[in-house]
């Protein structure tokens, strides 16, 4: 047995103790019995533990100090192992196991109270995430700004500042944009949006299309409900989703199609990294620009309705009576700022990730306590969208990411709706491509996505696949290009 062998050995098995927590984290969110969340975070921490201790052991270090490897696959696995080791040993094994016990007693609280809008509650535990983030970066070090330690997990080499630049940027270029939009008044009736829509039939429009459309079945996935929807995976050939049913029909259609963005880029990588660090996406930005792209610049697209228009009339004709494809298109793009990010226009919706990233850095610097958390997002709220939350449900408690101590997540939604726009611009330099885009039809277009970005895991760093798959580093321009041709035409902007 070589030693890469040795290594690809330890490796596999770090990797399935991280599926089978993933397995019980998904069963949590689904079909748990509620007096098991004790026991399950018990659980969950002996995992994640035994998990951290294998893989930062000395002799993991020993086999990668010592592998030679052969090729570019074994280089790459070696190399992104090399990387995780370096973070991974700096975290005590008891830390990450305290870690995730807060995690799970934080998560059930917040449900608790998310359900009964009731911030005070979920504080304790919140500022015990808090601390706990904070101990993390300083565990794992930094040079300009705690902040920095946690976005690097979820889009490595991204700093503060450069978050910053980017959103000052954004800001100044989208709110003159929403701003004539307000001006321009309604461009459609927006009261077929809550109009009825069985449960069962939102989902099963919304899965049939994911398979008709995206490519997502149920040979290799699977979808449930949860509180807040989610993708998780356990190979390349088990994938879950979940979903949310409400009034609002949009929730679950758009949801399912965003997670089925996550789901159909953990299907395209490459087989030849299972069960090895590089089986994951580049970073949360590059995954979000997938879930963004199905979502928004497909699933929200005239084309899009036009071809399936026919069906929800089928799936639920009280919602599309007295309707056309290109009514149902202007409703479901909608600008309007709104209290739930997860509801947002495309146009608005950064804006609610600013608010979160601001409130983030004010927590981890101290200058804001977490028992001010409510008055501060909804003065952020006001001053950014116009608007006030009646209750903390629709307000601080709304997001599931602070209950797990996800700290540094948020920009990645808005880094991958600009790199969205920009590889659908590269890929539609291939005129097979386009034709499909145009028909919506998108089996050319997930080819070339797996070809582009998915296959590749995590052996490429965000800014080298960006770069490699659209020619140019990442830039808002093609962004703000799209928003202002959309919705000029939507509002008939001037």
């Amino acid at each position: 047995m070589t030693t890469f062998d040795e290594l690809s050995r330890r490796l596999g098995r770090v990797s399935d103790l991280g599926a089978a927590a993933s397995l019980l984290s998904w069963e949590q969110e689904t079909s748990m019995p509620p007096e098991a969340a004790r026991v399950r975070g018990l659980q969950l921490a002996t995992l994640a533990g035994l998990s951290h201790e294998l893989f930062t052991a000395p002799e993991t270090g020993a086999l990668l100090d010592g592998v030679q490897p052969n090729g570019d696959t074994q280089a790459a696995v070696v190399r992104v192992a090399r990387q995780d080791y370096a973070k991974a040993t700096r975290l005590p094994t008891a830390f990450v196991e305290e870690r995730t016990r807060a995690q799970n007693e934080a998560h059930h609280a917040w449900v608790h109270a998310r359900e009964h809008s009731d911030f005070a509650s979920f504080a304790p535990y919140l500022e015990r995430m808090m601390d706990l983030t904070r101990r993390q970066a300083d565990l794992r070090g930094f040079e300009d700004h705690p902040y920095d330690a946690l976005i690097d997990d979820y889009e490595p080499g991204m700093r503060a500042a450069q978050v910053q630049s980017v959103f000052a940027d954004l800001r100044d270029r989208t709110l003159p944009l929403l701003e004539k939009i307000r001006a321009a008044g309604d461009a459609a009736d927006y009261s077929v949006l809550t109009r009825p829509f069985p449960a069962g039939a939102q989902k099963e429009f919304a899965w049939r299309v994911a398979g008709e459309a995206f490519g997502l079945t149920g040979e290799f996935a699977r979808q449930d409900e949860s509180a807040h929807p989610f993708q998780s995976n356990f190979s390349r050939s088990d994938i879950r989703i979940t979903t949310r049913v409400e009034a609002y029909w949009p929730a679950c259609l758009f949801g399912t199609w965003h997670e089925t963005g996550h789901a159909m880029y953990e299907r395209g990588v490459h087989d030849r990294w299972e069960r090895t660090p590089v089986s994951a996406g580049a970073s949360l930005g590059v995954h979000e620009s997938q879930s963004r792209m199905f979502e928004n610049l497909l699933g929200r697209s005239l084309p899009f309705w036009q071809r399936y228009f026919p069906q929800l009339q089928e799936a639920a004709p009280q919602v599309t009576a007295g309707l056309d494809a290109a009514a149902l298109y202007r409703a479901v793009n909608r600008v309007q700022p709104s209290l739930i990010r997860v509801e947002a226009d495309e146009v608005t919706y950064n804006f609610h990730v600013m608010l979160r990233f601001e409130l983030e850095l004010a927590l981890l610097e101290g200058s804001l306590s977490v028992r001010d958390l409510p008055e501060a997002w909804n003065a952020k709220m006001q001053a950014y969208l116009g608007l006030t939350p009646p209750d903390d449900a629709s307000g601080v408690l709304q997001d599931i990411h602070w209950s797990a101590g996800l700290i540094g997540y948020f920009p990645t939604y808005t880094l991958g709706n600009l790199l969205s726009v920009q590889l659908l611009e590269a890929a539609r330099q291939d005129a097979g491509v386009a034709a499909g885009i145009d028909r919506a039809e998108y089996g050319p277009l997930r080819a070339w996505l797996v070809e582009q970005v998915h296959q590749h895991g995590r052996s490429l760093t965000p800014a080298e696949l960006t770069v490699q798959a659209t020619g140019r580093p990442l830039s808002a321009d093609p962004y703000v290009a799209y928003l202002t041709r959309k919705y000029g035409e939507i509002y008939s902007l001037s």
